[in-house]
């Protein structure tokens, strides 16, 4: 039975730069015979016929072509046949997977890693994120860059409901969930940005990502053994890479914790000279207020996220920031406010849930990571934004902008 084959995925905003990576690695493979899948989100698959010309090779040759969607949703099945297909028919030392610039690259890690015909012919290597430096920076500085294919991804009337959806959402969302899945970020067009900039773009992304490697370059000259061979992409870990999730699981642990209302705070040390911190609260928040205070929030927290326990629902709801984007979406129920017989099976079945005699599992928990922010300002709006004694206990306030269903999400503020 031959190896598993290592693959690459390359991520990054429309316009960042991977099409010019890719043509660069295929110029520049130099003894590795490399496999290229790519995906557009237009009717003509542009990047394919780039590529393929780029690198004087045929289309149905040297690049299998996915087309007129996002490669990690309503393509999944042809993006699994396309990689399998091209297994069987062909040898080569690598393949790279360059996912469409309105998608995540987590969704397309997992088609590798989970039990399939896929997972049995390949495995990841590395996750690749190449960014607008330029763009990057402008939009965790209160600007609002224009989303390249925004527009003209479903131009055609070609495309669905979901790849809109997605096209609409804010590039700071984009570029913050694809830098968070990285594992290496290629900073790219580094030729217009200052030393200082380029600094800061990397305190940023090490922010985001902790363990990311990051890489300073100019139309995407990157020496290709950087992106392979490199075994950096670790299964097990994929859902742990956000550094928000790693700040969470964290915090409460260590000298830097100590007590206060009767809660833990964590005062990492500084990742990159970026600061986070973890609010946790056995105390619901009054909708409204909370929804004021997350649009005050100083252009200088970069990134927040977490799960908050908001009074007058019994939806746990989960708030995430990137920039001066603010959304909220309602996912299940508190397991304290299940049934008896349906809340003590979820507690039987999870053993080391935090669990309070009174509240049970409602709580809130959100990580905060940026520069210069005012953590004990920020601190004292979160607590002004919770429900006194008086409230707690008069009645259920209004939802304000958050959702009250689960699955559905709201914008809580606008770039």
């Amino acid at each position: 039975m031959r190896d598993t084959i290592p693959v690459t995925i390359l991520s990054g905003s429309l316009g960042a730069g991977k099409t010019t990576l890719l043509n660069h690695l295929l110029t520049e493979a130099g003894d590795r015979d490399i496999a290229v899948l790519v995906n557009d989100m237009g009717t003509v698959n542009v990047d394919a016929e780039l590529i393929a010309e780029g690198s004087e090779l045929d289309v149905d040759d040297g690049v299998a072509e996915l087309s007129n969607g996002c490669i990690c949703c309503e393509l999944q099945d042809d993006l699994e046949t396309a990689v399998v297909r091209l297994a069987n028919n062909r040898d080569f030392d690598a393949l790279v997977v360059e996912s469409s610039g309105i998608s995540e690259p987590a969704p397309v890690a997992r088609l590798f890693t989970t039990e399939s015909r896929v997972a049995a012919l390949y495995r990841v290597d590395t996750l690749v994120t190449v960014l607008d430096t330029r763009l990057f920076l402008d939009a965790f500085a209160g600007e609002t860059p224009e989303r390249q294919g925004a527009v003209d991804a479903n131009a055609d009337g070609d495309g669905d409901d979901t790849a809109a959806g997605d096209a609409d959402r804010p590039l700071s969302d984009l570029m913050v969930e694809q830098v968070e899945l990285s594992n290496l970020v290629v900073l790219n067009k580094a030729d217009l940005c200052s030393d200082a900039e380029l600094d800061e773009a990397e305190e940023l992304v090490g922010a985001l990502q902790p363990d990311a490697e990051t890489v300073r370059t100019t139309f995407s000259r990157v020496d290709p053994d950087r992106l392979f061979d490199r075994g950096l992409f670790d299964p097990d870990e994929i859902a742990d890479l956000p550094g928000w999730k790693r700040a969470l699981a964290d915090s409460g642990h260590g000298d830097a914790t100590h007590e206060g209302d009767g809660h833990d705070h964590h005062h990492p040390e500084e990742v990159y000279g970026v600061t986070s911190f973890t609010y946790r609260r056995r105390r619901p928040f009054h909708p409204e207020r909370l929804a004021e205070t997350l649009r005050d929030l100083p252009a200088s927290v970069v990134r927040s996220k977490g799960t908050v326990w908001l009074a007058g629902t019994d939806c746990r709801v989960v708030v995430g920031q990137a920039g001066p984007s603010i959304r909220a979406e309602a996912q299940g129920p508190w397991i304290a406010s299940l049934p008896e017989i349906e809340r003590d099976m979820y507690r039987s079945n999870r053993p080391d849930l935090d669990w309070h005699d009174e509240h049970g599992d409602r709580r809130t928990e959100l990580v905060f990571i940026g520069t210069d922010y005012g953590e004990d300002a920020l601190r004292a709006a979160l607590d002004d934004a919770l429900v006194t004694d008086e409230e707690w206990g008069g009645g259920d306030p209004s939802r304000g902008p958050f959702p009250a269903e689960q699955g559905e999400e709201t914008v809580i503020r606008r770039p």
